[in-house]
């Protein structure tokens, strides 16, 4: 067996005939088979044994009554009963087209890679197939927030968002997975390093049934990110915590002291934002400080990033103030909480972003930031 293709579903009846017939002429010449791995509560199981019966390759069924650790569970399950050492991962709603599957299995054919992803984001790549434009933007920002999480990891992969790639599955350790939520090779990409390649593809328009995206997935995938990267992200926390309380605390004093709401702001900005970039240096990014050029390049663009942010931030918080729609402290508080995850994003990917190729000791090293517990070592 040359190829073992995993289709995990959730009621996506209407597809399934559509999507084996255009695998079979893709795949046409391989020896590959295709398994369904189903958490469906309509009549997928039947329709996939209906279509597996008439189909000219393999096609299996693994039925979950009782489905454990979601679409990444369905995956993690569906490459234990695989007979192919390479596993190619897909989605059941046609979002993926089984077209691009020649070329991904062509990639990993060369031999020096362990997983290679079909990015939205690379090269020709298209996202299209979102349904609006605020599925877009959503899609753009968490990628972003999600490689500023895990900048060396993630440094040679521009969708780690994706659900289409294929995996070497012997590189793939079951035990130290903790499966969760839907984003199974962010899971596999963030707890060890992987070889990656990247082809691109123009991600399609769902072809029959309805989304399964919703404020739940999302939930599920913000705790999906923070269980496997927070370490880090709960130092830069910390710091900005202190740096807010210090800005609000100087905010607070100069204008109880007659000075105005603009200049105090001003101000407060300038103190926290030295005292913020000492604190990171230390604490938080120390362990990619060597591989992202001077420390005076750094704290240029931290300066400089965080004071445009704060030229937009805080005439804002000065219009709602003057408004009286807001106290002062509640203005800065809030804006400061906005900005929290901006700043996070853009140090990770600007200002601390590697300048040469990491070495493995810094992929063993990312892990432990600030006090940060290595991946492998999560509890679930």
């Amino acid at each position: 067996m040359d190829l073992t293709i995993i289709i995990p579903t959730f009621n996506e009846a209407p597809n399934v005939a559509e999507l084996v017939r255009r695998i079979q002429l893709s795949v046409a010449g391989t020896d590959a088979e295709i398994v369904f791995v189903d958490d469906s509560t309509d009549e997928t199981p039947a329709v996939i044994a209906e279509v597996a019966a008439l189909a000219t390759m393999p096609v299996r069924l693994l039925h979950r009554d009782d489905p454990q650790g979601g679409l990444s569970g369905a995956v993690l399950e569906g490459m234990a009963i695989a007979r192919s050492d390479w596993c190619l991962v897909m989605d059941g709603d046609l979002q993926h087209p089984p077209e691009v599957i020649p070329t991904l299995v062509a990639r990993a054919r060369r031999g020096d890679v362990d997983v290679v992803v079909a990015s939205r984001y690379v090269g020709d790549g298209t996202a299209h197939g979102l349904a609006n434009g605020l599925r877009t933007l959503v899609s753009r920002a968490s990628t972003l927030v999600t490689k500023a999480m895990f900048p060396i990891r993630l440094r040679d992969c521009t969708d780690p968002m994706t659900g289409f790639f294929l995996v070497h599955r012997p590189s793939v350790v079951p035990d130290e997975l903790q499966p969760r939520g839907f984003k199974i090779l962010l899971e596999l990409l963030a707890r060890r390093p992987f070889r990656v390649a990247e082809i691109p593809f123009d991600f399609a328009e769902r072809f029959g049934g309805e989304s399964k995206a919703s404020l739940v997935q999302g939930f599920r995938f913000l705790m999906q990110l923070a269980m496997l990267r927070f370490g880090r992200l709960s130092g830069f926390a910390l710091v900005g915590g202190l740096g807010a309380v210090a800005n609000i605390a100087i905010v607070a004093l100069l204008t109880s002291l007659g000075m105005s709401y603009l200049a105090a702001s001003i101000i407060g900005a300038e103190v926290t934002i030295i005292g913020n970039f000492i604190l990171l240096e230390r604490f938080v990014f120390s362990d990619l400080r060597e591989e992202s050029g001077s420390t005076w390049k750094r704290l240029w663009k931290s300066f400089a990033f965080n004071n445009i942010e704060s030229a937009i931030r805080i005439p804002i918080a000065t219009a709602a103030v003057s408004a009286g729609i807001m106290h002062a402290t509640v203005a800065t508080t809030v804006t400061l909480a906005i900005a929290f995850i901006v700043r996070f994003t853009f140090h990770s990917l600007v200002v601390y972003a590697p300048q040469r190729k990491a070495r493995v000791s810094s992929i063993a090293t990312e892990q432990s930031a600030a006090g940060a517990v290595e991946p492998e070592r999560l509890a679930s």
